[in-house]
């Protein structure tokens, strides 16, 4: 017997208004072609070592979400003193400030922006573009207030606020909806159990060739090399879930075939980004032919391969 089960009001409702607006904007193929060249151009600017910096590797974190801190900072605080009288050059000072600050985290944006996958693209380009619209108000109000117009400097001011609120909450759906920025591999600590767990025999890997393997239910990479060392890391890249059995291996690292990231096949260290999380990596020992992995507990040091 089917039973009718009615639910409340607020059980029943779907997604929002804003969420299937945003959804859409994932699945939209319209702005593909813009993507696509601007993509082109992002990763065409030769920034050497200095692209780690900017994706936050050094910090182990993407650096955009810090750098952002400055000019939204610096532009509600303006807001609130453009409240109290007296304070205008305070106000002025402080919008300076956060245009300024705009720069480098427009730039740290522009290169996580380039190595994302389609539909956090689409979402990207809408989240810039928000953004560029708060910087053209924020840097139009200062002009009018410079010029004496401090009326029409407080509207142009919170429409720039209220812009960059909108950008806010989109790249909010980047990192918490869409995972951009997040550590892909995070959860392999917590899914492969104790102690050692059988890999297959050791012959079924070519040696210097990536195979993907499993241990204990999770996907890995396993690099044979001469002699029968042998390397095996999460398969599945930090960076966005890349497989990394299907990239390439040289000079005793293996290189994501998504967007590039780099990881030293001895301990899984991302040497080069867009990762700036390290990769799960395995111990490994071979008994009467056949490899045998269990999870490498990560350390800090990190020594650099013998």
């Amino acid at each position: 017997m089917n039973a009718d089960i009615s639910l409340p009001g607020s059980l029943r409702a779907g997604p929002s208004g804003v969420l299937r607006a945003i959804e859409r904007v994932e699945q939209s193929t319209a702005l593909d072609g813009l993507v696509g060249a601007m993509r082109r151009a992002v990763r065409s600017v030769p920034l050497g070592r200095a692209r780690d910096v900017l994706h936050g590797v050094p910090l182990g974190h993407p650096v955009h979400p810090l750098l952002v801190q400055v000019p939204i900072g610096a532009w509600l605080s303006s807001a609130v003193v453009d409240l109290l009288p007296g304070h205008r050059r305070a106000a002025d000072t402080l919008i300076a400030v956060g245009l300024a600050g705009a720069a480098p985290a427009a730039v740290a944006g522009w290169a996580d922006w380039a190595e994302l996958p389609p539909e956090q693209s689409r979402v990207g380009l809408v989240h810039a573009a928000a953004n560029i619209g708060a910087v053209s108000f924020y840097a139009t109000s200062l002009l009018a207030r410079l010029r004496g117009r401090p009326l029409k400097g407080r509207l142009l001011a919170l429409a720039g606020l209220a812009t960059v609120a909108a950008g806010g909450a989109l790249g909010g759906h980047l990192a918490y909806r869409q995972a951009s920025g997040a550590n892909h591999a995070e959860a392999v600590p917590h899914l492969v159990g104790p102690g050692w767990h059988s890999v297959g025999p050791v012959t079924d890997y070519p040696v210097g060739r990536p195979t993907r393997a499993v241990v204990d239910g999770v996907d890995v990479v396993v690099l044979r090399q001469a002699g029968d060392r042998v390397h095996v890391l999460a398969d599945r890249c930090a960076h966005m879930g890349g497989p990394l059995s299907q990239g390439e291996a040289e000079d005793g690292c293996i290189r994501c075939p998504w967007h590039g990231s780099v990881f030293r096949l001895a301990d899984g260290w991302n040497v080069h980004g867009p990762s700036t999380a390290p990769q799960p990596s395995l111990d490994t020992r071979i008994v009467d032919g056949r490899l045998e992995a269990r999870l490498r507990h990560r350390r800090h040091e990190h020594r650099a391969a013998a």
